[in-house]
């Protein structure tokens, strides 16, 4: 059973940048593609960003594309969101998950392909 943790969020300025962390623990990390979520107050959640196992393949999107970057640094159990030019409509909160898919070095996009969950980090950005 992994365990993760996000950490970075906070209330910005539109046009600012965060540093979103999500830190795994208690299961292995590394054979396993990554995601990020939002979720914003009234709406369904949705997709941000996914990395393969490797680090090797990205995917976005299309909203946030060119704007953020995921990456991960599997030596240190952890899966970042880099967020650069934030608009308010950006505000949410921001979930990383864990896809079930073990070994499986592509980038899932869909809520199904993620079975474990972190509890959130807030993000708002003001105008």
């Amino acid at each position: 059973q992994v365990h993760l943790v996000e950490s970075g969020g906070g209330l910005v300025q539109a046009g600012d940048s965060l540093r979103l962390s999500c830190a795994a623990s208690g299961s292995t990390f590394s054979s396993y593609p990554m995601g990020w979520f939002r979720q914003a107050p009234g709406k369904e959640r949705e997709f941000v960003a996914s990395i393969s196992w490797s680090g090797r393949s990205t995917y976005y999107a299309d909203s946030v594309k060119g704007r953020f970057t995921i990456s991960r640094d599997n030596a240190k159990n952890t899966v970042y969101l880099q967020v650069n030019s934030l608009k308010p409509e950006d505000t949410a909160v921001y979930y990383c998950a864990r896809s079930f898919r073990r070994d499986y070095d592509e980038t899932p996009r869909l809520l199904e392909d993620f079975r474990s969950w972190g509890q959130g980090t807030q993000v708002t950005v003001s105008s």
